[in-house]
């Protein structure tokens, strides 16, 4: 059986990453963790309809001690994981992003560069070495043994947090935030492939989807690109499926396109 973890899987990217892989990789358990998972609706509803492959699991990100213990529970009952997928994430605690300097607060940087970059790097951390010990069941394995890989980590990023692609500026804690966890992603790309044992890190564009931190913003998005969460997921799904060590450490889009950092 393939093991995959979500982390922020209530609702969104998460939820719909966890019912994808629950409906189309058949020899997939999911274990989906969230903050408050008593009042996850969506997620519940799932584990109904999946009980023996899917499991939940209450983690915030951003408190270490609630991520190294959770780690724990699944290195027992599962031993290892072949995929990882970091999505949780908010746009700013006040639901939408700065337009400009006079908006910038220390609260609001805080707490969207803890959620969106300083989380997910605690999750890699304390799960990293179930990564390393996977069985390589998700991406493409390669011929040459040197660039097998165990496992596969999936940062969910935004192309906003180019710095390369910035030219309108704006959005200061989130624009941060996402380009630190890119650097995050480079990093671990760099550190996890050293040993005998490897793992794929990506950052992955989903485009604007259509959930709640991007609802303020709806109305600014061009004809068809507003893409419902199935739609992005199923393309991030098919660059999943064809990673191996040759794209680690790189920024993808939707799409496929390598995006600069």
């Amino acid at each position: 059986m393939a093991v995959a973890l979500v982390q922020g899987a209530s609702r969104g990217l998460g939820l719909h990453f966890c019912k994808h892989l629950l409906t189309r990789r058949k020899d997939a358990t999911v274990i989906a963790t969230c903050r408050r998972p008593a009042e996850a609706t969506a997620l519940h509803a799932l584990l109904a309809g999946f009980p023996h492959s899917l499991a939940v699991f209450q983690l915030d990100a951003t408190r270490e001690a609630e991520v190294r213990e959770t780690a724990e529970a699944v290195a027992k009952d599962y031993g290892r994981l072949d995929l990882l997928v970091n999505c949780g994430a908010i746009l700013h605690p006040s639901g939408r992003g700065e337009t400009s300097l006079r908006d910038v607060s220390a609260e609001g940087l805080s707490v969207t560069l803890a959620t969106n970059a300083i989380g997910p790097l605690l999750v890699a951390k304390h799960f990293s070495p179930l990564l390393l010990n996977g069985t390589g069941a998700f991406g493409r394995q390669h011929a040459d043994l040197d660039r097998k890989h165990q496992a596969l980590l999936v940062n969910i990023t935004a192309k906003v947090g180019s710095i390369g692609d910035n030219g309108l500026g704006g959005w200061y804690s989130y624009r941060m935030s996402k380009a630190a966890l890119n650097m995050a992603t480079k990093n671990l790309s760099i550190e996890l492939r050293r040993g005998k044992a490897k793992v794929v890190c990506v950052s992955l564009h989903p485009g604007t989807v259509d959930t709640d931190l991007s609802k303020p913003y709806h109305k600014n998005v061009p004809k068809g690109k507003l893409f419902s969460p199935e739609h992005s997921v199923n393309c991030l799904m098919h660059i999943i499926d064809k990673l191996d060590m040759g794209q680690t450490g790189k920024f993808f889009a939707w799409d496929g396109s390598e995006l600069p950092w």
